[in-house]
Parts: C-alpha cells; sequence; structure tokens
C-alpha cells in the first residue's frame, strides 16, 4: 500500500471577529484538502446539538399573523427576533424562559427571568420595542434541546395551551462554516495541499469546541466501517429494520402456498 503523507501542523487561529476561529491543517494529500474539508464542514452545519426557542405565548396575541397592541413590530418580527436567540440549555427537558414588562422601551433577551438551566449568550438582542406607556407585555418562550433544523409542520401542536405559537427551530449553534484549499510543497514536492477551515458558531459554543465535536461524529462512523471490515462481518441491523425484514419472510411463503393451491384446482378441473 502505498504511504499516504499525513499533515504534520494543525494550527488554531483566532480571529478579530466575535465567535470565529480558523484552523490551518497542512501538508494534506493532493485530494485531501477538499475531502476533509468538505466533510467536516457538512457535519458541522447538519448534526451538531444545541437548543433554540420552540414556541412562544404572548398576552393578546393567538396566532404567529396577530399585531400586537403598543408594540412597534408585529408578531412575525417578534418571531423572527426570536429565533435569533443564541441558547446554551442545561437540561434535557424543554424549558419555560418568562418575560414581564410594563412601559415604553426596547424589550431584549436580557429581560427575561433568569433560570440556571439557560443560559442566553446574546442578550442585547432586542425582542420588541413598546411605544405605550400603559403597555404590559407578558410572555412565555418554551427552548429545547435538539439539532439541525426543524420546521412547525413537523412538531406536535395538540397538546399547546391556546394562544401559544409554534415556531421553526434552527437547533445548530453554528452560524457559517467555510474553507478553502491551498497549494503548498514538502521539499521539492509542490502538489501537496493545505486546508484552511473557518468555523463561526453563536457564541453558546467555541469554534474549537464546535470542530472537535464534528470530528467525533465522523470518526464514530468511519469507526463502524472499519469494525465491520475488519471483522467481516456487517454492521447489525436496527431492531426496526429486523422487524420489517422477518415480517416481510412470513409474508412470502403464504404468497407461494396460495399459489399451489390454484394450481392443483385447476388440474383438476381439466382432467
Amino acid at each position: 500500500m502505498e504511504h499516504i503523507l499525513l499533515p504534520s501542523t494543525i494550527e488554531f487561529q483566532d480571529t478579530d471577529e466575535k465567535n470565529v476561529a480558523k484552523v490551518v491543517i497542512t501538508p494534506c494529500q493532493q485530494g485531501y484538502g477538499t475531502t476533509l474539508g468538505n466533510s467536516l464542514r457538512r457535519v458541522l452545519l447538519s448534526s451538531l446539538p444545541g437548543a433554540a426557542v420552540e414556541s412562544v405565548k404572548i398576552n393578546g396575541t393567538s396566532h404567529e399573523f396577530s399585531a400586537i397592541d403598543g408594540v412597534q413590530e408585529d408578531m412575525v418580527e417578534v418571531i423572527l427576533n426570536l429565533k435569533q436567540l443564541a441558547i446554551k440549555c442545561h437540561s434535557d427537558e424543554s424549558i419555560v424562559l418568562n418575560l414581564s414588562k410594563k412601559g415604553k422601551g426596547d424589550i431584549t433577551a436580557a429581560d427575561f427571568e433568569k433560570n440556571s438551566d439557560v443560559e442566553i449568550s446574546n442578550p442585547d438582542l432586542k425582542i420588541m420595542t413598546v411605544t405605550d406607556d400603559k403597555k404590559e407585555i407578558d410572555m412565555e418562550v418554551t427552548v429545547g434541546k435538539g439539532s439541525g433544523y426543524v420546521p412547525v409542520s413537523e412538531k406536535d401542536a395538540k397538546s399547546l395551551d391556546l394562544g401559544t405559537i409554534l415556531i421553526d427551530s434552527f437547533y445548530t449553534p453554528i452560524i457559517d462554516v467555510g474553507y478553502k484549499v491551498d497549494m503548498t510543497r514538502v521539499g521539492d514536492v509542490t502538489n501537496y495541499e493545505k486546508l484552511t477551515l473557518k468555523v463561526e458558531t453563536n457564541g453558546t459554543i467555541s469554534p474549537k469546541e464546535a470542530l472537535s465535536q464534528s470530528t467525533k461524529i465522523l470518526m464514530d462512523y468511519l469507526g463502524l466501517v472499519l469494525e465491520a471490515s475488519d471483522s467481516g462481518a456487517a454492521v447489525p441491523k436496527t431492531e426496526e429494520v429486523v422487524e420489517e425484514a422477518e415480517e416481510e419472510v412470513e409474508k412470502k411463503p403464504k404468497k407461494k402456498a396460495v399459489k399451489k393451491t390454484t394450481k392443483k384446482k385447476d388440474e383438476s378441473v381439466s382432467a
């Protein structure tokens, strides 16, 4: 087997941008910069766990297209602002955050009542602007853990209280991931690659920790392939898949038996 050069330098670089970091991996065998960069990017964007707002309830509103008396924004704008909340949840159960405020002015994420199970990384985020001195806002926001993107259509609305509005949830703590591959040299050989990966998070996780988690996910998948290849045995199927296969096996003999019975009847008639 031909020797494949492994990277000898992996360097993390901080940037002037908040919650943004770069990692430089070099030298990579030709083609491996793109392979590694694209794999890490896809896992970072799709598979890391996080927390997000799942529903909201505000006094005086009944649906997402409601206008809110005494508030500059309508409900659609408020929901868009709530989707930008950067939340770190320490509980596996859903958590309800409460907010009560009276009077004119901006309402921000810092106005939510403190909860030991929830950290808000962007407390300065504006949620709405109250324009009436006598207006009182009572808000309940439910947050929970998950991964990826879950639209409202995939959520259960049957058990919700009256006036509770479901929200599309973006659980991923990753805002953006980009990578570039440059040519580099090792001695007299000039066709090696240098991979530069740029990761931006929402502040609930560091770029370095995000890269660590995504690498572990890839290793888990590749480890299954390696284990199956070394042992020569297939990866065990899930219980659901096994049950479906057993049902199909049970059905097939019955169909064959019916065909045989029909054939015998036909032969007796022709005789």
